[in-house]
């Protein structure tokens, strides 16, 4: 599975607008220079964006982008979706009757990462700009995972054996 620049940029685009946009439309400029994305790229992204209803834009002077909606209404998967990026996590086609293998059929552990896809997505839509503008993530459940696999970076366990 691989998140493409396409929605990671957009989205942090979109935090860094939702950030710096309560004094009227951001400059794309000023989101490049900060967020170290080029400015043509996120022309293009929020042309797309736009297009989707999640920004609006104001010409001339003072002029830039501001959201369409607030903040707390905007899912991060509505963003990845407009940027026209999908989250895929099998091979497959995009075609429920075909599968990834040359015979078309399913591989052995489709379900498998179709279902992972499914949790990413739902994942993305259950959390807003404000969630990541204010860290309203679930660190406790985040941390939580990444603790299960501590033992995999944890110096004390290397070098021991089973009996050890």
């Amino acid at each position: 599975m691989r998140l493409s620049t396409k929605g990671r940029y957009a989205v942090t685009a979109m935090v860094d607008i939702a950030r710096h946009g309560g004094n009227g439309p951001v400059n794309l400029a000023s989101v490049a220079a900060r967020q170290e994305i080029s400015l043509s790229y996120l022309e293009q992204l929020f042309s797309k964006l736009g297009r989707k209803g999640l920004v609006k834009s104001m010409r001339g002077p003072g002029g830039g982008f501001s959201l369409a909606k607030p903040a707390d209404q905007i899912a991060i998967a509505a963003i990845v979706e407009a940027a026209e990026e999908s989250i895929k996590t099998t091979n497959c086609s995009g075609d429920p009757t075909t599968g990834c293998r040359s015979d078309k059929s399913r591989c052995l552990t489709h379900d498998l990462w179709e279902e992972l896809g499914g949790v990413i997505h739902n994942y993305l839509s259950s959390k807003t700009l404000q969630d990541v503008l204010t860290s309203n993530l679930d660190h406790d459940h985040a941390c939580a995972a990444r603790k299960d696999y501590d033992f995999i970076t944890d110096n004390r366990n290397l070098g021991k054996t089973a009996h050890g």
